[in-house]
């Protein structure tokens, strides 16, 4: 099968198009035609190592010290299942899914991927596209843990930095559904997308600093992890609440997922997507994320 392949860490110039075996199912796994998968901010770290010095430890632990533990990279998909091994019961040939990988060593960035039945693996939601849902299981159930943690009630003013990102754009809509008065942050161009998705009034960060503004908000979410909470401090109400995804928990659930797809079949929630590329641009594609202007999620097509 056709997979991108990175055999060590720099630019994008290290993911190579190649043939690699293709997988087969253990008994108790599904085989993924995958359809569609995304290049994420996680990607270009991944790929880059680029990572604040408190976390190069870690890092390194976790992705490889001289190389890359799992040369092929993707973090999320959405595919159609092709086999599945004896023992499976949720699942059968033919079956359209959606996934995140991150429990799975990655490997979306190929023609074939193996899941556990009971992995982080649901059926796709009906209203969606596959290149449409391939950009659900990392942006969405991120969007909505890092909520939770504020309790949004009703009527609150909820501020979003970094409305126009994956997260930011989930973000934006959830804190909507549950009836939040909702201000984005992102630049001029793309006021009008964050507008489209929910946000009451939209910020531009190149133009006006909000952390300034006299208006006071009941929860601050930090998508991008770009600032700490003291800069924020002046904006936030005396009993409101910070989050950022700096500092966010990347442990993911089932119940997650199965909840952002629950909103997006009930037509609460959308995914936006900027680009698609095939699946040998993926170099292209990571130039363009890494640039740091995507709106939204970038799409590489597999299938």
């Amino acid at each position: 099968m056709k997979a991108i392949v990175a055999n060590k860490f720099g630019s994008a110039d290290v993911l190579q198009f190649r043939e690699v075996a293709k997988p087969a199912p253990q008994a108790d796994e599904i085989l993924i035609k995958v359809v569609a998968t995304t290049v994420s901010a996680g990607d270009i770290r991944m790929r880059s190592l680029n990572v604040p010095l408190l976390f190069w430890l870690p890092a390194r632990l976790t992705l490889g010290f001289t190389r890359p533990k799992n040369p092929v990279f993707g973090m999320e998909l959405a595919g159609e299942v092709e086999a599945i091994g004896r023992g499976v019961t949720r699942f059968k040939v033919g079956d359209s899914v959606f996934a995140s990988t991150l429990t799975e060593k990655f490997g979306a960035y190929a023609e074939y991927k193996c899941f556990p039945e009971n992995g982080l693996v649901l059926p796709k939601p009906h209203n969606m596209s596959y290149v449409e849902a391939a950009a659900v299981p990392i942006g969405g159930p991120t969007a909505l843990r890092l909520l939770r943690k504020g309790n949004i009630q009703s009527g609150q003013k909820v501020l979003i930095y970094g409305a126009s990102g994956s997260v930011g754009t989930y973000a934006v809509q959830l804190a909507r559904h549950l009836g939040a008065e909702v201000t984005g942050v992102c630049s001029a161009a793309n006021v009008a997308m964050v507008k489209s998705l929910g946000a009451e009034r939209v910020i531009d960060y190149t133009r006006k600093d909000f952390a300034t503004r006299l208006e006071r908000y009941d929860a601050i979410f930090d998508t991008v992890g770009k600032f700490p909470k003291s800069i924020y401090a002046k904006a936030l109400a005396a009993d409101g609440h910070y989050g950022t995804i700096a500092k966010l928990s990347t442990k993911q659930s089932a119940e997650e997922l199965g909840t952002i797809k629950g909103m997006i079949e009930a037509g609460a929630v959308r995914a936006v997507i900027d680009r698609c590329y095939p699946l040998a641009q993926a170099a292209e594609a990571h130039r363009y994320v890494e640039f740091g202007h995507k709106k939204g999620n970038v799409i590489l097509t597999v299938a």
